[in-house]
């Protein structure tokens, strides 16, 4: 600090701007240490011990995680593979009669927390021998394939589909209530009738008949399913021409 002949003033001699090796040097030591510090952290190990060959041990169990990690992965993939052959019909592209029961089941625990009713529909395809006696049993496949997209392509992503077996079919109408699911269910039937399966030259006319049972809180899916049932034959029984349908 130079004091100046003028009384009360003081001047401040200027400062040296830092050279720039002094500024690479500053900033090399800054970098030094925190690769230091980041050399430290990792797995707790000092930077004395961090040798060459500790290197190489971290990098190889690192991959070595990296690869149980990726075979995780491949057979978590191949465990959902597996799930969807298992609950997947084996014939239609629908789930089959077990996965159909878990999804009610599960349903139905929603309906008791929520108290928000659903309907279970029963179908029962009409005829279906006639159909394979007169035209095969490839037409009879053709047939379930057919009903099986038309009640796909009619129902909410909400809504499930199942085969429960041979010829019947099960659809569970998520929070529908006995009266929508009534409707909903006959306009489903409809449908069927409407749309035949046009195979080759031969036109071959679907029809069904079904029960729907709006299932509450404690219900069991095997309940439901029976009393569903029970109303899709009485539903059978009272149609026209019953005695031909099988």
């Amino acid at each position: 600090m130079k004091v100046t002949s003028t009384p009360g003033v003081v001047r401040t001699a200027p400062t040296r701007p830092a050279s720039r090796a002094e500024r690479a040097g500053s900033a090399t030591e800054t970098g030094s240490a925190r690769r230091i510090e980041d050399t430290v952290q990792v797995l707790g190990i000092p930077p004395e011990e961090m040798t060459e060959r500790v290197q190489h041990a971290i990098l190889s169990l690192m991959q070595e995680v990296e690869n149980l990690r990726h075979e995780l992965d491949r057979t978590n993939r191949r465990l959902r593979e597996m799930e969807d052959v298992a609950d997947t019909d084996a014939l239609l592209p629908i789930p089959n009669r077990r996965a159909f029961v878990r999804e009610l089941s599960r349903m139905i625990s929603f309906a008791e927390r929520y108290g928000t009713p659903s309907t279970l529909m029963f179908i029962d395809l009409n005829d279906m021998k006639d159909i394979n006696d007169k035209y095969g049993h490839e037409a009879g496949d053709k047939a379930l394939f057919h009903v099986a997209r038309q009640l796909v392509d009619n129902v909410r992503t909400t809504d499930v589909i199942g085969r429960l077996g041979g010829d019947e079919f099960g659809v569970i109408l998520a929070q529908a209530d006995e009266h929508v699911g009534a409707e909903k269910a006959k306009a489903l039937a409809d449908i069927i009738t409407k749309n035949p399966l046009h195979l080759d030259d031969n036109t071959i006319a679907m029809s069904l008949a079904f029960g729907t049972y709006t299932f509450r809180s404690g219900d069991e899916p095997d309940d439901a399913l029976d009393k569903a049932d029970k109303a899709m034959y009485e539903n059978k029984r009272g149609m026209k021409g019953s005695d031909n349908i099988r």
